[in-house]
């Protein structure tokens, strides 16, 4: 593996668990931060989760 494929992956990982997170904070799960109960970041984080997914797809795909 090289290394920008492995901080791509890296990369991927990061932003699904950010997204993950800023979700569950918009959608109030999460308590304890001024992000909890705002539509904004339940909004910005699965677009910001789904970048993530789209990057990982990019960096595993094979190449020809």
């Amino acid at each position: 593996m090289t290394l920008g494929r492995a901080a791509g992956l890296g990369l991927a990982g990061l932003m699904v668990l950010v997204g993950v997170v800023w979700t569950g904070q918009g959608l109030g799960y999460f308590e304890g931060s001024v992000m909890t109960g705002e539509e904004l970041w339940a909004v910005l984080g699965p677009i910001v989760a789904g970048l993530g997914v789209a990057l990982f797809i990019v960096v595993v795909k094979p190449r020809r």
